[in-house]
């Protein structure tokens, strides 16, 4: 009884650490952004859900050699938005990778800052929506640390001048564009 209550212990011990080990690994790149704005307007989270395709981001780890991203958002039951991330491996017709998640709306955030996890309760990442259209066209979101940055658009090729304006507004946040990798659909 001992020995398999200490097996227990160690097998929670070794999975946390793993799990935070991950998480960790998630905070690499460089610092696009040292002075990440507040949000500028708050979120109507029944017109920000939908299918949103990545036009534009910071490489990451977990997006890396991903094309045709999209992100789909959808309010749950319980409150919580699911997220349901999914790209081309390597190409626009590369394999289907796919991530699940969910995210929680931050207290006082207007619904504009959520927390997100892609592994349970382990790992919530900050996402901000610093900006978006009036319209909900276009969203930029970040988070704190400034090593992250997504321009997101409805349409999977927006117009030139819809694309010049996320892109200004994203420099006027204070985002270094020169890290910004295009993404192909």
């Amino acid at each position: 009884m001992n020995l398999r209550r200490h097996f227990l212990i160690l097998l929670v011990a070794a999975t946390s650490a793993a799990a935070l080990s991950a998480c960790a690994t998630l905070q690499r790149g460089p610092v696009g952004n040292p002075a990440v704005p507040q949000p500028a307007k708050a979120v109507d989270l029944t017109r920000y859900a939908g299918l949103w395709y990545e036009i534009g981001r910071y490489e990451n780890g977990f997006e890396q050699g991903c094309e045709a991203v999209t992100a789909e958002y959808a309010l749950r039951d319980d409150g919580l938005v699911s997220v349901l991330n999914t790209c081309r491996q390597g190409a626009v017709d590369g394999p289907v990778k796919t991530a699940q998640g969910r995210a929680k709306v931050v207290p006082g955030g207007d619904n504009a800052k959520l927390k997100v996890s892609f592994f349970g309760p382990f790992c919530l990442g900050d996402y901000w929506v610093l900006d978006r259209a009036d319209d909900y066209s276009w969203s930029i979101v970040g988070e704190p640390s400034g090593r992250y940055l997504w321009l997101l658009s409805r349409t999977a090729q927006p117009s030139a001048p819809t694309r010049a304006a996320i892109m200004e507004r994203a420099k006027a946040l204070g985002y270094d564009l020169s890290l910004v990798r295009e993404v192909r659909h």
